[in-house]
């Protein structure tokens, strides 16, 4: 009989262990842990984390850090992190968090446009995935890649085509690279490539006549207009004279990209450089901006006319005056001028 009640007493014992063993699991693994008030938060974990990373990014978000990281050894969540962009809600659980930070990387949206060089889309890149700004531009210079897409380091911004992309979040350099180039050659289409060989130019070329179109006009009805007016003066061979490429090569020849210039002077006509369409026939080597879709599909599709200049209507702020012939223009030019100066612009 007393064997019989101490082995009661054990099982009993046992009993009340193991309910406490699974009670504490069951507290640990499946009450809520998180510790923010909105409905989500966004957890960046990146390449090569530790445990104690995750646990780092993870610790303002959860009230108990411990017993996630328990959880986390007994799911070996912690020998097999995985890198990425994960969205956590509020009131999930250790068991919930840890299946999220498992599978469920989510891509995110990359939106990018009008960067002036490779320098500054490398930074703006960087702000939005994993992979540094160092990283990218080593990858966009690399010097065998721009053999392989036939371009070279002044068109090497032709690459990359301005618009909204899906990317995880810890996409490497080369990843996003790669990417670009297969949405530059899907955006390359017969059509497109068609079109560039009726006006006579190559899609560099396009690139480049394009990023003058963006610069010369905000206004996206009057763009097919300007890139008309680029495109006569190419078939005469005129200058093209125009003042975003002296700008641009004056920033280029001080190395100084941020540079503000509101007015082009007639000192700067003379500046030496490839890109100084006042000095040099024909297309600048490379664009001096990134062109939207719509400037490139303007030098695609160009308006029709007969005009050769135009130049700011101060009357219509945005727009240009177009004019068909030197004294039409210079008429016009007189307007603008006599606008500038009382303006005090003198740079």
């Amino acid at each position: 009989m007393y064997i019989k009640k101490i082995l009661v007493a054990i099982v009993l014992l046992g009993a009340v262990a193991m309910g406490g063993f699974a009670w504490y699991v069951y507290n640990t693994a499946f009450t809520p842990n998180t510790a923010f008030n909105n409905n989500e938060a966004h957890v960046y974990i990146p390449t090569n984390a530790t445990i104690h990373d995750v646990i780092e990014e993870l610790e303002p978000l959860i009230d108990n850090p411990d017993s996630f990281l328990a959880i986390a050894n007994r799911k070996q969540y912690s020998s097999n992190i995985k890198a990425g962009h994960f969205i956590i809600r509020k009131g999930m659980s250790n068991n919930d968090i840890i299946n999220t930070l498992r599978s469920k990387n989510i891509p995110i949206n990359i939106k990018f446009n009008n960067q002036e060089r490779l320098e500054n889309l490398a930074g703006h890149i960087s702000a939005q995935i994993e992979a540094d700004s160092t990283s990218l531009i080593t990858a966009m210079r690399d010097p065998e890649f721009l053999k392989e897409v036939g371009l070279n380091d002044d068109t090497a911004l032709s690459l990359y085509i301005p618009n909204t992309y899906e990317f995880y979040w810890n996409t490497s350099a080369e990843t996003f690279r790669e990417r670009m180039k297969k949405e530059y050659e899907r955006f390359w289409s017969d059509s497109r490539i068609e079109k560039a060989k009726k006006q006579n130019l190559t899609k560099e070329q396009v690139m480049s006549l394009a990023a003058i179109v963006q610069k010369e006009t905000a206004k996206i009805d009057e763009r097919p207009r300007v890139a008309g007016v680029y495109l006569n003066r190419l078939k005469v061979g005129m200058l093209l004279q125009a003042d975003p490429t002296v700008i641009y090569a004056l920033k280029r020849e001080a190395n100084d990209y941020d540079r503000v210039i509101k007015r082009v002077l007639y000192k700067d006509l003379e500046l030496d450089s490839p890109y100084n369409t006042y000095k040099y026939a024909g297309v600048p080597p490379g664009p001096i901006t990134m062109p939207d879709i719509s400037s490139i599909d303007a030098v695609l599709n160009p308006e029709q006319h007969n005009y050769y200049y135009f130049v700011a209507d101060v009357t219509n702020f945005g727009y240009h005056k177009f004019a068909k012939t030197l004294a039409q223009h210079n008429r016009n030019k007189t307007e603008y001028v006599r606008w500038v100066n009382s303006q005090g612009l003198k740079r």
